[in-house]
């Protein structure tokens, strides 16, 4: 390969690189739901400036050799312009330009254009065909962004319930368990009914979630796509799907039974009985305060969804669940129950909530880095305070099915 070319395709290279890292800024940015921040800007306005570089190096070299390919192709018709007029002894190699090119003399041969059948005797009998089989050092393998990572960071349960700021290392809910009373006076100065009003204290601690990866120097500046912001935006997203599978655990275990639906497959008269019991034991408890919704796992997906499918008639009890939408985590509803699914649920349940059951608490402490001198090392921590809180188990009420 030509320097010229050489220099082109390093260019090339370094710009498909600084593209990257400007998709993978933007995509960590996208992903966290923020906007770009200075640093990115900045780095994003250095990364252009360079690019533009780049193509300003390029322009020149690119059309010095397209002239220097054009001279060449024209020299080579004047020679043999040349040699055919003077009767020159004919070439011995055959060089095609193209594949169209040899395909056209396959056409004139079969002609009978006896130039185009000479020139095919040459090339067959003379030419030494070159593969990438011949030259493998010299074929580069690309690496194709972003990283393929597989892991569900959505948090259905966690962001419909509405992640409160934690107001400290621990701290209370005042709740009533006993309200005053109202009742008929038995006669005319008779006393009144009297009953005190209790309150209770619901208590809750911070819990600390986080991790940590130490990453090499080396690591850092040779991988592409970056392997730092890769770790980091992987230390997050497990964070989230460990922080929802806690809420699920803790409200599942406070949860009070509902309605099984029965064994065998499921029907929607089944499922229907056990939604509305769950609906009505939730209003007995909190009165109708909050609103209701269901939240299930993906193992119950292919038990509701040939219940509910996405057909139904105008005077069905759902407009059916719709399966291409459950990476959002709200898949439809039923009987106006907003049904949510979440990889953070237990197997063949579903939880019914209303949302004064049931808080969550939350503070992110995001991505904190330190510097190891000593081992050319880099440690990468992401961690947060969460903390599930029980307002009332009896409004949080939690439907079975039986195997």
């Amino acid at each position: 390969m030509r320097p010229a070319d050489q220099m082109l395709s390093r260019y090339k290279a370094e710009i498909d690189e600084r593209q990257t890292l400007i998709d993978t800024i933007v995509e960590t940015a996208q992903k966290e739901q923020r906007d770009l921040s200075s640093q990115d800007m900045e780095l994003i306005g250095n990364t252009k400036n360079r690019i533009q570089e780049l193509r300003s190096q390029m322009d020149p070299i690119a059309d010095a050799s397209q002239l220097a390919y054009d001279s060449r192709q024209k020299l080579a018709e004047y020679s043999k312009w040349m040699q055919d007029q003077n009767g020159a002894e004919k070439p011995k190699d055959v060089e095609y330009r193209s594949a169209g090119h040899y395909v056209m003399d396959r056409w004139r041969a079969g002609l009978g254009q006896a130039d185009a059948v000479q020139r095919l005797d040459i090339y067959h009998r003379a030419a030494a065909h070159q593969t990438t089989a011949d030259n493998a050092g010299l074929i580069p393998t690309p690496i194709l962004g972003p990283v393929v990572n597989f892991i569900d960071q959505n948090r259905p349960l966690v962001n419909r319930l509405g992640p409160r700021q934690l107001p400290g290392q621990t701290w209370s809910r005042p709740k009533v368990t006993q309200h005053t009373t109202i009742a008929t006076q038995s006669a005319e100065k008779a006393e009144l009914a009297s009953q005190k009003m209790t309150i209770t204290k619901l208590t809750a601690t911070a819990v600390t979630w986080g991790g940590y990866v130490n990453v090499s120097r080396q690591d850092i500046d040779f991988t592409q796509p970056g392997i730092l912001d890769t770790v980091i935006n992987d230390l997050a997203a497990v964070y989230a799907v460990q922080t929802e599978a806690a809420a699920f655990t803790t409200f599942d275990a406070a949860a009070t039974a509902g309605v099984a639906i029965a064994t065998g497959a499921a029907t929607a008269a089944g499922v229907m009985t056990s939604l509305w019991d769950a609906v009505s034991k939730i209003y007995s408890a909190s009165k109708g305060a909050g609103q209701v919704f269901a939240i299930t796992g993906p193992d119950m997906l292919p038990i509701l969804g040939p219940v509910f499918p996405p057909y139904n008639p105008q005077n069905a009890v759902s407009p059916g669940l719709a399966a291409g939408d459950f990476g959002t985590g709200l898949v439809g509803s039923i009987s106006g129950i907003p049904l949510y699914v979440s990889a953070g649920c237990g197997t063949l349940r579903i939880l019914v909530f209303s949302t004064a059951g049931a808080e969550v608490y939350e503070d992110r402490i995001g991505s904190l880095q330190v510097v190891e001198p000593s081992v050319l090392g880099l440690q990468v921590a992401y961690a947060g305070y969460f903390s599930p809180m029980v307002i009332d188990g009896t409004s949080i009420i939690k439907i079975v099915k039986t195997p």
